[in-house]
Parts: C-alpha cells; sequence; structure tokens
C-alpha cells in the first residue's frame, strides 16, 4: 500500500504555524532580534514568553484535533475522547509559573502528543499522511523549545 503525500494545503498551514515558535526561539537568543521584537510586538509576542503561549495554544488545539479523530470510532470513543484531553490538561497543570519547568513540561507535553497521534493513527482514526506531518512539525517545535531552553 502506497502512503498518501500530505496535502500540500496541511503542510504549509503546519509550516506557517511554526512561524510563531520559530521567531519566538530565535529572539530568545538574539538580543537584537528581540530587542526589535519588544519594540514592534511587546514581551507577549517575542522569545520565551511567546513560545509557551502559543506552545500552550497549539497543544490544547491538537486535544481538539484528537477528539475530531475519536469521533469517528463510535464503538470505543469513550478511551479516545479521554485519552484526546490529555495534552489540554498537561498544559492546564503543568505549564505557567517558572519559565525554565514550563518549557519542559510543553517539549514533554508535545512528546506525548506525538505519541497519541501515532496511536489515533496505527487506529486508522488519522489519515494516512498524518503522521509523516506530525513527525516533522514536533520535530521543529521540540527544536525551538529547546533552543528557547537555553535562553
Amino acid at each position: 500500500m502506497t502512503r498518501q503525500p500530505i496535502p500540500p494545503a496541511a503542510l504549509w498551514l503546519g509550516l506557517a504555524g511554526l512561524l510563531p515558535f520559530v521567531w519566538g526561539a530565535a529572539c530568545a537568543q538574539s538580543d537584537a532580534l528581540a530587542a526589535w521584537g519588544l519594540a514592534i510586538a511587546g514581551p507577549r509576542l517575542t522569545g520565551v514568553p511567546l513560545v509557551l503561549g502559543y506552545g500552550v495554544i497549539i497543544l490544547s488545539f491538537m486535544s481538539g484535533v484528537l477528539w475530531g479523530f475519536a469521533a469517528k470510532q463510535p464503538k470505543v470513543a469513550a478511551i479516545y475522547y479521554i485519552l484526546s484531553v490529555l495534552p489540554a490538561l498537561w498544559v492546564l497543570f503543568l505549564v505557567g509559573g517558572d519559565l525554565t519547568a514550563s518549557v519542559a513540561a510543553l517539549g514533554l507535553g508535545y512528546i506525548g502528543l506525538l505519541a497519541l497521534d501515532w496511536l489515533f493513527a496505527s487506529r486508522g482514526l488519522a489519515p494516512d499522511w498524518w503522521m509523516q506531518l506530525r513527525l516533522l512539525l514536533t520535530a521543529i517545535v521540540l527544536a525551538c523549545l529547546a533552543v528557547a531552553a537555553l535562553a
């Protein structure tokens, strides 16, 4: 069986969704970019605060995506619904306060999300191309979180 390619719209929108992570990580490592970002967008949209804030939004958004996949399996949907809310609960309880701990918790959350992506895909709930996209996007998110953690 041939694996379907990632649909162009999903690929390009997924990559575009990485821009806040990349921008935040770049600002976290460059004083000049951080100063420019602060002047243009303010502290919430620059550096580590951006990486954290946007990371929480996207991890929570991905809970909703998994919820949609769970709806495809009505016979055992309850367990998939429960699993789908774990990323949102993760950020609710573990991200906040100390920046270093929050960046680490967010990274672990994205690793956990990737495991859930794999589970849902292996059960035929996600599109055939899903893991190709998720592996690419997650690798870049984790790299950005690592860069932010070093700031």
